[in-house]
């Protein structure tokens, strides 16, 4: 446990509780895995695939207990190698993604360009802050985008301080929006059209319920933002953020007021706008993942830097300070994925999936429906992949709904609902990533977003019961 020393008015020092290291924090959860391995049993469902998703799926009722498979103290630090290996993908399109924006800051084109709508908006820059929350709230409920926004990151941090707020404003933009758009999808093809497909509804069904809680839930999220946003404007000591070095992100406003979107920033933008289409297209219509969107951001950081200016010895410069910058998030996404490692060596994941089911079998139809929000939110911890967690739990809690008496389709919505909004908050998630490519340490952006989460969580009960109520 970190803590700090306060003064109390009496002269008497106080500690104040503070959150560990995310290093520290990430190997601790590591290691309580490993020594979970030594005291849950181990089991396992057995599994079948599934043709129509070329898939390997969980085979309702199959859960047995095996022989234990222990996780040895050596072996639970070599799942940190493991996990970085494990996690390559994401972790160098972290990396080649942030390094590319890097490139991109440095030629100021960003700075013009954000100097440009602070002219054009004036006193009213919320309108952008909701604008760009609805934008990536929808990308994330049609398109399934979340780590692809990562890249946007440093943009929206960089204009949100520049608009008077702080980083956590522009991470919310983002990160609060994709969060919510996949917790409120309408048509996410890695959480509802998967979910329903195992649950065996027909495909996109209830949407027309699921745009009224996307509606619902992003506005619940652009209240919160600007209500912290207009709070920390008029006083910046309020800012959870105060006294926290931004670097290269801290951007000046009356400078960038200044700031003339000139002929060469403009084709910098331009080069940005053809990316971000490319992306989108890439996406959408060719199923680009990790490998073509890592390429995709290298080209956009090498046209953008040669087309700012940059001479090649200059652009391989300021490239490798942008992975020097982002290094320490990235190898969060190794030690998050190493505590998964030891579970899954462990076989403990299953049974953690088993048991948290099981009481809901003995709950009452309103309150079992409840559970399984409760359930999905907990599982998102040990399974923090939208696609993963239907593969593991949408073949159990199917059936379980049906033997409860309640819709597959609140199954679907209860999972899609504990899958969402949890990336922001467990530490195996997405969030720790997140908060590093922004420069937003753990503990002030839970002192942001807990609060959230829990009214968040509380008008995803409302919406549960009135699915169960209404029959949907």
């Amino acid at each position: 446990m970190a803590s700090q020393v306060e003064e109390k008015k009496d002269g008497s020092a106080k500690k104040k509780f503070t959150l560990p290291h995310v290093y520290v924090l990430l190997v601790s959860l590591t290691i309580l895995a490993a020594v979970g391995s030594w005291v849950l049993p181990a089991g396992e469902f057995s599994r079948e695939m599934n043709e129509t998703i070329n898939r390997t799926v969980v085979i309702p009722g199959s859960f047995k207990e095996i022989a234990s498979t222990p996780v040895g103290p050596f072996q639970t630090f070599i799942a940190i190698q493991k996990g970085l290996v494990d996690a390559a993908g994401v972790f160098f399109f972290v990396l080649l993604a942030y390094a590319s924006w890097f490139v991109v800051l440095e030629t100021k084109a960003l700075n013009a360009f954000i100097g440009w709508l602070l002219r054009l908006f004036k006193d009213r820059s919320d309108y952008i802050l909701v604008v760009f929350v609805y934008i990536f709230g929808m990308s994330a409920s049609v398109f399934g985008m979340f780590e692809e926004t990562f890249g946007f990151l440093p943009l929206f941090v960089g204009m949100a301080i520049a608009m008077g707020y702080d980083a956590i404003v522009g991470l919310a933009t983002v990160g609060m929006a994709v969060g919510i758009g996949y917790t409120a999808a309408v048509m996410n093809p890695f959480t509802v059209i998967l979910a329903q497909n195992f649950a065996g509804i027909p495909l996109l069904s209830g949407w027309a319920f699921r745009v009224v809680v996307w509606l619902v839930m992003e506005t619940l999220a652009c209240w919160w933002i600007l209500r912290y946003a207009k709070r920390i404007k008029e006083d910046p000591s309020k800012s959870y953020m105060a006294g926290v070095d931004m670097g290269d992100l801290q951007l000046d406003h009356d400078e960038l007021l200044n700031t003339q979107f000139n002929a060469r920033t403009r084709s910098v933008c331009i080069v940005i706008v053809l990316s971000i289409a490319a992306l989108v297209w890439g996406v959408t219509q060719r199923g680009w993942y990790f490998n073509e969107l890592s390429g995709l951001f290298v080209v956009m950081g090498i046209v953008s830097g040669l087309v700012g200016g940059f001479n090649p010895n200059k652009l391989a410069d300021v490239y490798v300070k942008g992975l020097k910058d982002i290094i320490f998030g990235c190898m969060i996404i190794g030690l998050s994925r190493g505590v998964l490692v030891v579970m899954r060596e462990g076989h403990i994941v299953d049974t953690v999936v088993y048991y948290l089911s099981l009481p809901l079998q003995d709950l009452p139809r309103w309150l079992a429906a409840e559970g399984m929000l409760v359930v999905q939110n907990l599982i998102n911890f040990v399974i923090p992949s939208g696609s993963g967690q239907a593969v593991v739990t949408m073949p159990i809690m199917a059936p379980l709904s049906d033997v409860l008496g309640i819709s597959r389709q609140v199954a679907v919505l209860a999972f899609q609902f504990g899958d969402g909004l949890s990336n922001l908050l467990w530490p195996t998630a997405l969030i720790p990533i997140m908060c590093a490519i922004a420069h937003v340490p753990l503990d002030k952006w839970y002192r942001f977003f807990i609060p959230f989460f829990l009214i968040a969580l509380a008008f995803q009960g409302i919406f549960i019961a009135a699915a169960v109520a209404l029959g949907i």
